[in-house]
């Protein structure tokens, strides 16, 4: 896709466009700046890109599995100890006033040596996790890009039918003044004076309805893209390309590969299959190599007997292996590893389902695309045909060789003709941006 321009700034035009006079000339709104603008601040793109990066976030700590853990604790604790005795031989002692002080700190170390592989398999666990993340973004984007195509090429389509009512207009307008100039020599009833001008008003009430679509349209493509709805002070071509080249074959090959539902799917698989891994590692011993360094010291300035120290510190380090062997737990383990089995043949039922969604969207979307293009091809010969009858009726009418009934039998085909013409043209859009993105090249 051609490399898109800046859209922070002209999300600005946009905005100032908004506020410009309506005679003032309005800034020309392409595709690929729609779609820059959805990419950067469509909420659902940014919402996707939130999960992912929190899922990015936890693998960024995953080999932290592989690590001891390391914690200590420390702390020191005054005294004022006041101590009065009476013993049977009537001797006294009064030990009041000894004041202490007490500090004491350890730390552990705590690595888990074996765990069943399981903190590989959670490692790997994460890492498809952020991998689903990636994908959900790529695949919310590929469905965003297919929105904003389609309502970009709504309003195209909207203005199209503006272009064709307008054209209406002008021909009823004709038809009046003709109308007027033949009552007023005598030559035509007053009937087909009020009945042009009874066409007239509908035509133009029909040009504003069809402006009010166009508003609206726009404030649906502002709401994708995430601009003010108000924002609609922009234009945009009147015409849509149409690619007729899309081949079936190719597509059909294509899409396995390339289908971004497809791959979140199969990731899905990926991330259920590790979770067995997981489940199973608790059938195995836990073996934890553990260490400790334990420091107490007491100072006081007195004893309280010939027995007691006014000094004493110790330090002791530890080390040891711990192995916690499972031997019955209401047998949890093996229910979870059955849920997590479920969940995998659940998840793979789920990819062959969508395998045959997405294979059936496929089939009808190419059929709709091949039929709207032969419908198109039809409805631009019937759209000449019936341009050619217009032109040779309202002229019949000018020379006074035909009624107002033939004449408004004419526009009404050429105004019929032009509404299938446009609405062929866009469906063959919506057929052919359904078709890529199915098949995943969007982004390509």
């Amino acid at each position: 896709m051609k490399k898109y321009i800046t859209g922070i700034g002209f999300l600005l035009i946009l905005i100032a466009a908004s506020t410009l006079a309506a005679s003032a000339q309005q800034q020309i709104l392409t595709l690929e700046q729609a779609i820059d603008l959805a990419l950067k601040n469509n909420f659902s793109i940014r919402l996707a890109r939130n999960t992912a990066e929190l899922s990015a976030n936890d693998y960024a700590y995953a080999n932290f599995a592989f690590v001891p853990r390391l914690n200590a604790t420390a702390g020191t604790t005054w005294n004022n100890t006041a101590t009065k005795q009476e013993f049977a031989n009537g001797t006294k002692r009064d030990t009041s006033g000894i004041k202490g002080n007490n500090i004491s700190a350890n730390a552990t170390l705590s690595w888990t040596l074996f765990d069943g592989l399981k903190m590989f398999a959670t490692r790997e666990k994460l890492e498809a996790i952020k991998g689903l993340g990636e994908l959900a973004i790529k695949d919310q984007i590929q469905n965003s890009i297919a929105t904003v195509i389609n309502g970009y090429y709504n309003i195209v389509q909207q203005k199209q039918q503006l272009i064709a009512v307008r054209e209406q207009l002008s021909i009823s307008e004709e038809r009046v003044k003709l109308s007027d100039a033949k009552f007023t020599t005598g030559l035509g009833p007053k009937t087909d004076l009020l009945q042009s001008k009874v066409d007239y008003n509908a035509q133009k009430a029909l040009m504003l309805r069809q402006l009010t679509l166009i508003e609206q349209s726009k404030a649906l493509l502002n709401q994708l893209m995430a601009v003010p709805a108000g924002a609609t002070g922009y234009d945009v071509p009147d015409s849509i390309p149409i690619n007729a080249g899309l081949s079936f074959v190719t597509l059909q090959q294509n899409v396995a590969n390339n289908n971004t539902a497809i791959k979140v799917q199969q990731q899905n698989i990926n991330i259920s299959a590790l979770t067995i891994r997981e489940r199973r590692a608790d059938y195995f011993p836990v073996v934890t190599f553990n260490s400790g360094y334990n420091y107490n010291r007491n100072r006081s300035n007195a004893a309280s007997n010939n027995f007691s120290p006014r000094f004493n510190r110790n330090g002791v380090f530890n080390y040891g292996l711990t192995a916690a062997i499972p031997i019955f737990n209401g047998f949890n383990v093996k229910r979870q590893v059955k849920n997590a089995r479920i969940d995998f043949d659940f998840q793979n039922i789920t990819l062959d389902n969508l395998k045959s969604q997405v294979d059936l969207s496929l089939n009808n979307a190419f059929k709709d695309y091949e039929y709207y293009k032969k419908a198109l091809e039809l409805e631009e010969e019937n759209n000449e045909l019936a341009e050619e009858n217009m032109m040779v009726a309202l002229e019949r009418f000018k020379q006074g060789v035909s009624t107002t009934i033939e004449v408004k039998q004419a526009q009404q085909s050429l105004e019929d003709s032009n509404y299938r013409l446009i609405q062929a043209r866009y469906n063959t859009k919506l057929a052919e941006t359904e078709l890529q993105r199915l098949n995943g090249s969007l982004l390509q």
